[in-house]
Order: C-alpha cells, then sequence, then structure tokens
C-alpha cells in the first residue's frame, strides 16, 4: 500500500512540470466519464526501475499489485483540454542472472502503451544476488529509451531499491545532471529505514532534478477496503472481453495474453483484479495493435490495409 500512496504522492504534482497535466478531482469523475476528449500528442512517460537483487521480493510483489491502481490514478490526468497517453518502460537491475558487463542492467521493456505487456513482465521478475548501481541503471535509461523533445510531456523515473545510491561506475550525480538536461525527474524509493535512505544518498539522489524521496517497508502487505461493487466490477470484466475483436497475426496470441494478465491479477487478490478491469475500461489501456475496435478509433486506420 505504501508503494502506491508513494507514487500517487508524486503524480499529485504532475500539474507543477509545465503542461504536465491536470488531475480531475472524484466529484469531475462522472462529467469526464462522459465526455469525448481529443485525441492528445502529449504523453506521460514513466520508467520503472527495480532492484531484483535478493530480499527484493516485496518490491516486486508491490508493483504486481498496485500496477492497475497507478493507471487508475493517471486515468485522470489532463493536458490542457486533452487526456495525454500513458507509455511505460521497465528496468531490472542489481540481480546475479543480469550481464557484469552492462553493470547488471537490463531493459526489459522500452516504453510502450500496451500494459499487458508491463503486467506480464511484472509477473515473470524474479530476484537473484547483486550489485545494485543507481547511477548505472539511471543512465542507462536515458541512453536507450526515446523521452522525446515535447516540453509538455510529463518524464518521470521512479527508481527503487535498498543498497547505497553511490555505488557503481556511474556517479549519481551525473546521471541526475543528465536527467536534467532532458527534462526527466527522478524519484526514489529507498526499501528500508526513512534516516538510512537519506544517509545512502536516496535523497540527494532525487534533489538533483527537483524529484522527491520517500522510503518504504517493501514487505508490508498491500490493503484493500472491499466494495459492494466489486463483484459487479469482475462480471462486468468477462462482458468486457467479449467485446474484443482480434485480427492479424498478433491478435489470437494478444488475446492470450490479455487473458494470461487477467488471471494473473485474479490469483495476486480479487482487489487487484478489480483495479485491472477498472484500467481495461478507461482510455489508457489500448490495444489497437491487435483489437479491430480499438483499431478503428485510430486516425491512419484503414480496412482496406
Amino acid at each position: 500500500m505504501k508503494l502506491l500512496q508513494t507514487l500517487i504522492l508524486f503524480l499529485s504534482f504532475v500539474s507543477v512540470y509545465a503542461c504536465k497535466t491536470d488531475v480531475k478531482s472524484e466529484n469531475e469523475f462522472q462529467d469526464l466519464a462522459i465526455t469525448i476528449e481529443p485525441a492528445s500528442k502529449h504523453y506521460i512517460k514513466v520508467a520503472l526501475l527495480l532492484d531484483t537483487s535478493n530480499s527484493m521480493d516485496g518490491l516486486i510483489d508491490q508493483a504486481k499489485a498496485q500496477l492497475w491502481e497507478i493507471v487508475n490514478e493517471l486515468s485522470y490526468a489532463k493536458c490542457r483540454s486533452e487526456r495525454p497517453n500513458l507509455e511505460i518502460a521497465l528496468y531490472e537491475y542489481g540481480n546475479d542472472h543480469l550481464n557484469a558487463k552492462d553493470g547488471y542492467v537490463r531493459k526489459i521493456l522500452p516504453f510502450t502503451n500496451d500494459l499487458d505487456d508491463v503486467s506480464k513482465e511484472l509477473f515473470s521478475l524474479t530476484t537473484n544476488g547483486g550489485s545494485e548501481y543507481c547511477g548505472t541503471v539511471i543512465q542507462t535509461s536515458l541512453d536507450q529509451l526515446d523521452w522525446g523533445n515535447d516540453a509538455d510531456d510529463l518524464k518521470m523515473i521512479f527508481i527503487a531499491g535498498n543498497e547505497p545510491f553511490t555505488q557503481g561506475k556511474v556517479d549519481y550525480r551525473d546521471a541526475g545532471n543528465s536527467a536534467k538536461e532532458k527534462n526527466v525527474v527522478v524519484n526514489t524509493i529507498f526499501c528500508g529505514d526513512y534516516k538510512h535512505g537519506i544517509s545512502s544518498k536516496w535523497k540527494d539522489g532525487a534533489k538533483i532534478t527537483y524529484g522527491d524521496y520517500l522510503a518504504i517497508n517493501h514487505d508490508q502487505k498491500t490493503v484493500h477496503i472491499a466494495s459492494p461493487y466489486d463483484d459487479l466490477i469482475l462480471q462486468l470484466n468477462i462482458r468486457l472481453n467479449n467485446t474484443y475483436v482480434p485480427y492479424g497475426r498478433r491478435g489470437k496470441m494478444k488475446m492470450e495474453v490479455q487473458a494470461a494478465q487477467d488471471r494473473n491479477a485474479s490469483s495476486y487478490s480479487k482487489e487487484n483484479a478489480v483495479s485491472r478491469t477498472v484500467s481495461k475500461g478507461s482510455h489508457l489501456y489500448k490495444n489497437s495493435s491487435w483489437d479491430l475496435v480499438d483499431a478503428e478509433s485510430e486516425a491512419d486506420f484503414s480496412y482496406e490495409e
């Protein structure tokens, strides 16, 4: 639960950065739901850098549990009169199974709007030993990802781990300055005692780009307050799945991935399945690469192609 609170805290300040976003209040939800907003060319770009060394199983579990809650929170974001698109990139670092030449860093996903792929990869992560080099993984994500040049885009890195921020050949201060040049805000999440995170430079790593620092208990279990609508929402998910029309070579495969992520969410918890269903009903859940209904709404769509 703390991880979600941390990310939502960070995301609640998105209106500070350029256009960046105007987050709708709950009272305005109905107006948002019935209003057709113009298509947006603006983006919220979020790179998740997760420590997958030993003892980080709790962090991975929280990421699995909170992905859909985070997406739901971002679905209220506005850039002027438009709703920005969401893209998520995923990295792991600090795992002995990773290549030492790359600084024990692996890009799992580039920026993508395919949230099923993000879920699939989160559920496949495992932990093992390792050396955690925060400066290296930050700089790697800055070099490898397409952050774009639009000043109105909100670009954020969330890095989570529990070892000193100073480890590795790449100085975290140099990586932070590189991020600042690209208008990328680095937010740091230390898995452990708040003061320990400060002394090991996690707070300093966030300050360079005017990001936020927070410490969490990564082994704390998520808490969900049940709603009388939960069962109804899960029934609606079944009906929603019947509206997808797969096409092309990837259609059937991607529909199977979607079903697998429904099962992953349900296997984790009932509330996780509810959050995922809500996300699937939002404008951020896009499947135009394989679903004919979503594809038809794209400006460049043609049945002839």
